[in-house]
């Protein structure tokens, strides 16, 4: 079981504001902790600042002319604002983009070899790791010589999953695992995490616009709209909270709302 009060805190975002091209505010005052062994849950719609918070810590916001501005992030007590995302990866921080970024012209097994590329290991040891990789995804194991360009879009998520786990990671932070897959698909990837998370004792930090899924899996979740946290909590606890279900899980007191009602309803949130 999972005690947050008793895990020692891996990754401190504290009071970060990001910036685009200069002028564009993205994120304002996001602060957020990940707990190790822990999956942390950052939830929130399209265009919330998710993606831009995982990129912010992953010092990929560069290649977007994005910069933090404001605010400190740091990783087990030291700040990793001036690291490249090769020296992030080496400390054990490794990020999943959103979309399943593949190299579409190599195999299964050559894409996930990649992810190896910054750890100096014997062949042995490289072989173990891709044993590791099909053990949590047997169907990638079958697919291993085969372009990952023509894999389905959930052998892709494999890939791009079992990619990050080949560069022995601590913490990954993954973006949107659940976009575009069907529901069973989905279940399938988040058991994964939870069993990699359990048995890998790997740390998790996901965005994911799927809140009910997302808050099945997670110990503790964020709620980002408009580039700010509204909302925090253990998972268990926003799971109940009425607002979460009215706003996020389309459900109210009275059962599950519709489109129509929710959407107006809307409109008076307390927190804007």
């Amino acid at each position: 079981m999972f005690d947050e009060s008793s895990q020692e805190t891996v990754l401190d975002v504290s009071n970060i504001e990001v910036v685009y091209n200069h002028v564009i505010l993205v994120l304002r005052g996001v602060s957020l902790t990940v707990e190790k062994g822990g999956i942390t849950a950052l939830l929130g719609g399209n265009g919330a600042g998710k993606s831009t918070t995982l990129k912010s810590i992953s010092n990929l916001l560069r290649s977007e002319r994005g910069e933090v501005t404001k605010g400190t992030i740091s990783y087990l007590g030291d700040s990793i604002k001036d690291l490249d995302p090769a020296d992030m990866v080496r400390r054990g921080v490794i990020q999943v983009m959103e979309g399943r970024h593949c190299f579409e012209h190599l195999t299964v097994e050559e894409n996930l070899l990649t992810g190896a590329y910054t750890r100096k290991i014997s062949g042995g040891e490289l072989q173990e790791s891709l044993d590791l990789v099909y053990n949590y995804f047997p169907r990638l194991k079958e697919r291993r010589k085969s372009l990952a360009g023509y894999t389905s879009g959930g052998e892709q998520q494999m890939t791009a999953i079992g990619r990050a786990l080949m560069s022995s990671p601590e913490t990954i932070l993954l973006d949107e695992p659940s976009m575009g897959l069907a529901p069973q698909l989905v279940e399938e990837i988040f058991e994964i995490v939870k069993q990699l998370n359990e048995k890998e004792k790997v740390s998790f930090l996901l965005a994911e616009q799927n809140t009910n899924v997302a808050l099945k899996y997670a110990h503790k979740g964020y709620i980002l709209e408009s580039g700010r946290v509204v909302m925090d909590g253990p998972a268990k606890e926003l799971r109940e909270n009425p607002d979460v279900k009215e706003f996020y899980l389309g459900m109210s007191e009275e059962g599950r709302n519709s489109f129509k009602n929710t959407k107006s309803y809307r409109r008076r949130k307390r927190w804007l």
